[in-house]
């Protein structure tokens, strides 16, 4: 990896482990679905500015809008929707550790849906990853009322949420550019929010601190970041970029506790180190005996 492309994953795990500073700011005085709903509009109108004069991606992007509608409820609108909701309860730095589960309902989803096969690190990285959200919610600097649970629940259902998203979306979407694919899965989100969240306006005008954050929340963490994570994609492949999940925490923890106070316990970090390890095994970026052996797992 080029030291520009790593620079360029290094900024893209910092930009979403500051979205779940930005909503833990935010979600409060506007509400999870109005919060949702101005950062994938927002986004939505920038990218798709951005992409005007890219030729040939506009058909593809409207003959696909059903595609996109249901794409966009189970890639954007309702994970989005369950963090901020989460974030009601949980802090920043948990609910950030927490989206780190991705990639291993990601493995889940498509096991199941796709028939892909699932090594025996995969397996053990699962239960990894299980006994890691249990250290990491037992041990908790938070009180474990049934509030919390709840919140700890909408999270990770945001992760599942995500698996099936990018299962459905590697089903019905191959090919297609990668400006059609931001813009339609955004927008696809905007159209489905609209309506919940305009019966959620709160009677009394945002600070300033909520309106920075949404801003940054829909310009740097959803647009810029999705510019990044596609340059990336193409420039350094899948195996390379899926490496942001182990930045995302780790950012989301350091501006938890910069700019909010967050503070860590032994517990917490505990079950970070769990959920990180179980994700080496389940992406395959940490072999198994037999990986290296060369027998199949």
């Amino acid at each position: 990896m080029s030291p520009k492309d790593l620079g360029a994953l290094l900024v893209l795990g910092a930009l979403w482990g500051g979205s779940f500073t930005f909503i833990r700011v935010a979600a409060p005085e506007l509400g999870p679905l109005l919060l949702m709903e101005l950062r994938v509009l927002l986004a939505t109108a920038v990218l798709a500015a951005g992409a005007l004069l890219v030729a040939g991606w506009r058909s593809g992007l409207f003959r696909r809008w059903r595609g996109f509608l249901i794409l966009g409820t189970l890639n954007a609108a309702i994970p989005f929707t369950l963090i901020a909701a989460s974030e009601m309860r949980l802090t920043a730095s948990l609910a950030a550790i927490l989206n780190s589960t991705t990639p291993l309902f990601g493995a889940l989803v498509a096991a199941i849906w796709m028939g892909e096969r699932l090594g025996r690190g995969a397996v053990a990285g699962l239960f990894l990853g299980v006994a890691g959200v249990a250290v990491l919610v037992g041990w908790s600097p938070l009180p474990v009322d049934a509030g919390v649970l709840l919140a700890v629940a909408a999270s990770l259902a945001a992760s599942l949420f995500y698996g099936v998203g990018s299962v459905y979306a590697k089903l019905n979407f191959s090919g297609l550019p990668a400006p059609a694919m931001a813009i339609g899965q955004l927008g696809g989100a905007s159209a489905v929010l609209l309506l919940p969240a305009a019966a959620t306006i709160p009677p009394s005008l945002p600070g300033r601190a909520a309106v920075l954050s949404v801003l940054a929340l829909a310009l740097l963490s959803t647009a810029a970041a999705y510019l990044l994570y596609f340059r990336l994609l193409d420039s350094v492949g899948p195996t390379r970029t899926l490496t942001v999940t182990f930045l995302v925490p780790a950012f989301g923890v350091l501006f938890g506790a910069v700019f909010l106070d967050e503070h860590l316990g032994a517990g917490s970090l505990a079950g970070v180190a769990l959920i990180l390890a179980s994700l080496l095994l389940v992406t395959g970026l940490l072999p198994t005996r037999s990986k290296r052996k060369g027998a199949s797992p």
